[in-house]
């Protein structure tokens, strides 16, 4: 039979992360004190201290940091197909 996993809120996720950043709290006595696993807890510390308040959007959401990349990566390859056009658009006008 698989494992059963634990579907934690963003709340508490975000509680955790600051009982240990802002009050000094040790990992290992948060951890305790909401049953969660200290190597869970610190696998939020490290995405709330990497993006902060967007470090827990949920399932199948996307970051904005995230999001804007897409966009960004999608942008650049249009500008490299278009560049690419006048580049060859040059070079046959160049020979007329």
């Amino acid at each position: 039979m698989g494992r059963v996993y634990k579907n934690y809120t963003k709340d508490l996720k975000e509680q955790a992360c600051k009982l240990v950043v802002e009050k000094n709290i040790p990992v290992r006595i948060v951890a305790e004190k909401l049953s969660v696993r200290v190597q869970l807890l610190y696998k939020w510390l490290n995405q709330y201290e990497s993006y902060g308040q967007e470090a827990f959007v949920g399932s199948g959401r996307v970051r904005s940091a995230d999001a804007q990349l897409k966009k960004l990566q999608k942008e650049n390859e249009y500008l490299k197909l278009e560049n690419e056009v006048l580049k060859k658009a040059a070079a046959y006008f160049a020979e007329k």
